[in-house]
């Protein structure tokens, strides 16, 4: 269960205030790429800033926690006015703690969205908080993250195999 999902959004935009609000989630810990926009892009399109900005308006903590450089983070969060961590080394889930204590909520109310399995959801689940899994925004640019995609085929499979659905 440390890599399978727990749950699967078709897209960070399926994350809805009521659903987080019936977890009991105050605060979302977020990835950049794939997640919020492609794979290294610096673009955030615009249904994913109506969403951001939905999820402030019904009072939902945002941090970005990103493997990215700061060269690659800063600039994209800083645009978006959201607290960041970078080089955060997910799956380790260390920066999660950093990102928890600065947003001010106990560990039971926040969780991790992201798109690797072996980074954002083995993170969410070594540090005990739900990962919320969103299906790739675009084609993976990097060596390491197309390996571990292969990897990760047989979790997903897991997942809808056990009766897991895509919301």
């Amino acid at each position: 269960m440390l890599i399978t999902p727990e749950y699967v959004f078709q897209d960070v935009t399926h994350i809805t205030p009521e659903w987080l609000a019936a977890k009991g989630i105050r605060a979302l810990v977020l990835d950049i790429d794939n997640t919020l926009t492609a794979d290294r892009s610096q673009e955030l399109p615009e249904e994913v800033a109506q969403w951001l900005a939905e999820m402030r308006n019904a009072g939902i903590g945002l941090t970005i926690v990103s493997n990215g450089a700061e060269k690659r983070v800063r600039p994209f969060a800083e645009k978006l006015g959201l607290a960041y961590l970078y080089r955060s080394a997910k799956p380790l889930p260390f920066a999660l703690m950093v990102a928890r204590r600065r947003m001010g909520v106990r560990r039971r109310e926040m969780a991790m969205v992201g798109d690797q399995l072996y980074a954002d959801r083995m993170a969410a689940a070594l540090y005990g908080i739900p990962g919320l899994m969103v299906i790739p925004r675009g084609p993976d640019l990097g060596a390491q993250v197309i390996l571990k995609r292969k990897w990760e085929k047989r979790h997903w499979q897991e997942y809808y195999d056990r009766g897991g659905k895509t919301l």
